[in-house]
């Protein structure tokens, strides 16, 4: 047992425990030495002291605060991509007090991740849900006890610039489709080849339901009326309108799964939803078909491309990709799915590409040079 400290002792294996109670506050904590423990104990010490004597600012770890962060915010749409990008700076401020978080001792994270050639975009996001984190423990929590803000002021969070790092979206030609959905395994291809018809967002096309499914016998397709907590944002729900193509996806899907519109399956037996398309088979099809980078969410630009080509209005544009503010359930008549319907329509062959973005016009001739070397 300890003779230099009140409330240290040793146990039988050795190691050194602080059990001590202060105001009915309990410090309890183990250690490999005593003088490790009687530190750990003058810091507890001092920090009580400054805190219930003279209200001094609450002594909370970032871990502590990003825990509340997530449990206050659990009803979000956004909470997944804030707890992802949390838990990426965890392993180098997790165990440091709010006050001592700020750009100086985030810049370990920053050089590790840019190491790992993360975008400045994805870094950036971290460093935001640090920052929000912060400045709601200066401004809005408070210690119960005291009244005090757990942190006396938010610090300065330096952002990463943007400009020359950032990825330039990258809608995909007809030639370039023909090529990825012919390396793609039957799933995916399903999958992409209603996302390229339909405009929607890959979480949408992954947690697409039968349920959802609503028919539309004056235009012999369905509609999906997709719930407010499957749309970003969760502040209303949305419908999928389905053209040709899209239309016939779904019905070669019909009666594969009880819940789920797609669903892995081996030998006619479905196995269950499949909960990302970004998966080692989009990759492994993407490379051989020669696209690189490309991701799951550029068939969304590829449709918003593809709609203006085609002359489909800004407007109609927008209610497509979900970009509108007003509600389709809500407030839309038959007649303005209908002009959902027909703008998708116009995109199910190749138009005559006159409005082609510059990156569909660099890709064409990037393919072209490359057919002439082979």
């Amino acid at each position: 047992m300890g003779k230099k400290s009140t409330g240290i002792y040793k146990r039988q294996n050795g190691n050194w425990v602080v059990d001590k109670f202060v105001e009915r506050v309990r410090l309890y904590q183990s250690f490999e030495s005593y003088e490790d423990a009687e530190a750990w104990l003058t810091r507890e010490l001092e920090a009580l002291r400054q805190t219930r004597v003279h209200g001094a600012t609450p002594q909370i770890t970032f871990d502590q605060a990003a825990g509340r962060f997530i449990e206050e915010n659990v009803h979000m749409a956004s909470v997944e991509s804030s707890g992802y990008h949390l838990k990426a700076v965890m392993p180098y401020i997790g165990d440091l007090l709010l006050e001592q978080v700020h750009s100086g001792t985030l810049q370990p994270f920053i050089d590790a991740r840019r190491e790992a050639k993360i975008s400045h975009k994805t870094i950036n996001l971290s460093l935001g849900a640090v920052r929000r984190v912060l400045n709601l423990a200066a401004g809005t929590w408070r210690d119960s006890e005291s009244g005090k803000p757990w942190l006396v002021s938010a610090p300065l969070i330096t952002m990463l610039p943007l400009t020359g790092h950032q990825r330039p979206p990258r809608p995909i030609t007809w030639d370039e489709q023909v090529l990825l959905l012919k390396e793609l395994p039957k799933h995916l291809r399903d999958m992409a080849l209603f996302t390229l018809h339909s405009g929607v967002r890959d979480d949408v096309v992954c947690n697409l339901q039968w349920a959802w499914e609503i028919p539309v016998p004056e235009l012999n397709i369905s509609v999906f009326e997709t719930p407010p907590e499957n749309v970003k944002g969760r502040r209303t729900s949305k419908l999928v309108v389905c053209n040709s193509i899209s239309q016939a996806v779904i019905e070669e899907a019909r009666g594969h799964h009880p819940t789920h519109v797609f669903a892995m399956s081996w030998r006619h037996r479905a196995l269950g939803p499949i909960k990302a398309m970004n998966n080692s088979a989009w990759q492994a099809a993407r490379s051989r078909a020669g696209l690189g980078d490309l991701h799951v969410h550029d068939l969304r630009h590829t449709v918003g491309m593809r709609l203006r080509e085609a002359g489909v209005s800004e407007s109609t544009r927008r209610d497509v990709l979900w970009h509108s503010n007003r509600s389709v359930t809500d407030h839309y008549s038959m007649a303005q799915i209908r002009e959902i319907h027909e703008a998708l329509e116009k995109i199910t062959q190749p138009t005559n590409g006159w409005n082609k973005s510059l990156q569909a016009l660099k890709a064409e001739h990037a393919l072209r040079k490359a057919s002439k070397q082979v």
